[in-house]
């Protein structure tokens, strides 16, 4: 009975907290980012004021990290891979599941990118979040390859390249039609031959 009551309780504060998160996305989209208050994203999510910090920091962290502050980084996936993988592998294992989660809900996640885009006053807290990301990723890393992040310059710059490789195939997914997955393999593989000069287009006469 505790363990029931336990998962119904964390399914309800999952639910309260996609709720919060999918009213302050709807409202930016509808009138700009900058002017949705709290008090509004918790009226058009049903809960009170007070619900919506249980759950979000601030109405930032409630775009930025929709899952919360807690969700399972690209480091935690990397750590639960197959130690025998090799690294690259890995790290594609990793990200697999969480690439496809997006794309079944591109469209959620293309307004979110709108949204960011259009929002100058985001990018402070969002290079924030990326670089906790990626120290967190290359203490996975260094963890896999008996390296010491900060000291070692293996781990540190697979991370950086790994993180980099990411946001441009992000980038690309967010104004074409190629699936994200496909993007970013590319954009791995690129990396994994040596960034490859590509042979030079023919000017159209």
């Amino acid at each position: 009975m505790v363990a029931v009551s336990t998962g119904l309780r964390e399914r309800k504060k999952a639910d309260t907290r996609a709720a919060l998160a999918a009213a302050v996305l709807r409202l930016a989209v509808e009138k700009g980012f900058e002017h949705v208050t709290v008090e509004e994203v918790a009226a058009a999510a049903d809960v009170s004021y007070r619900t919506f910090f249980n759950h979000f920091a601030s109405k930032e962290e409630a775009l930025l990290q929709p899952e919360g502050p807690d969700r399972p980084r690209l480091g935690d996936r990397l750590a639960e891979t197959d130690p025998g993988l090799p690294l690259l592998d890995a790290l594609r294992a990793a990200m697999r599941a969480d690439l496809a989660r997006i794309e079944d809900d591109a469209a959620t996640w293309r307004d979110r990118f709108s949204v960011i885009a259009a929002t100058p006053a985001l990018l402070p807290r969002l290079v924030e979040l990326g670089a906790t990301d990626e120290r967190a990723l290359a203490e996975a890393v260094a963890a896999r390859t008996g390296t010491t992040a900060g000291t070692d310059l293996h781990p540190d710059l697979v991370a950086a390249v790994t993180t980099a490789a990411v946001r441009v195939a992000f980038m690309r997914w967010h104004a074409g039609t190629v699936p994200l997955a496909e993007l970013v393999d590319e954009a791995l593989d690129a990396v994994a031959a040596g960034l490859p000069t590509p042979p030079r287009k023919k000017k159209e006469q």
